[in-house]
């Protein structure tokens, strides 16, 4: 298997890592985490267990994913980011006798990042939450609610301020948290074409001519 692996990083039994894939030095994969191929992972990152990652996926330094986190094919997740998967957490029982367990429950709420999107820098991303096909999240944003497929979204928290192409160039720009009513997009650097109605991105064929 052609899989790169720095020799300080750490990572646990059950951990499968598809080919062409390459692990950076100080990442730590906790137990049972899938990646798929031609990935990457960079330095100092932190993937907890049960972890699913698709194929194509860049996952820069510093990142923190938490069990119950799925990201698909194709994720671009920037340095700094954080995952979260309980809304409530607390450290120990309401004694404060013991510790509280670490393993999944019924506060355990599963996020998925949709495959094509991306996660600016320093993003915090709440549980229970999807981030839609192709979504981008710009850097610092603080994100509490779901980001609809080729929505941009910016902000603490973050808001919808328009609607990116899958080659990641921004268009139709709005007010934020509003959704443009209908709007029709060539976009001139990967001819692609999109019709937007309702705040709903709808993609066309890849233009020819």
């Amino acid at each position: 298997m052609n899989v790169y692996i720095h020799p300080t990083a750490l990572i646990e039994p059950g951990v499968e890592i598809g080919d062409r894939t390459s692990i950076w030095d100080r990442v730590h994969i906790r137990r049972d985490t899938r990646i798929g191929h031609d990935c990457i992972v960079g330095e100092k990152t932190h993937i907890s267990y049960d972890v699913s990652i698709g194929h194509f996926v860049k996952i820069n330094a510093f990142v923190y994913i938490c069990t119950s986190v799925t990201v698909e094919d194709g994720v671009m997740i920037s340095a700094g980011c954080i995952f979260t998967n309980d809304r409530f957490p607390r450290a120990a029982d309401p004694e404060l006798g013991a510790l509280r367990s670490s393993e999944p429950d019924e506060r355990t709420l599963p996020t998925v990042v949709r495959s094509g999107a991306t996660i600016g820098a320093g993003s915090i991303v709440g549980c229970g939450l999807t981030i839609g096909r192709f979504a981008m999240v710009g850097m610092g944003s603080l994100v509490t609610r779901s980001v609809e497929d080729f929505h941009l979204a910016v902000g603490s928290p973050a808001r919808t301020v328009g609607y990116v192409c899958r080659c990641g160039q921004p268009f139709a720009r709005v007010a934020p948290g509003l959704q443009a009513e209908q709007i029709t997009h060539f976009c001139a650097d990967c001819r692609r074409r999109y019709v937007v109605r309702k705040g709903r991105v709808c993609e066309s064929l890849v233009a020819t001519a």
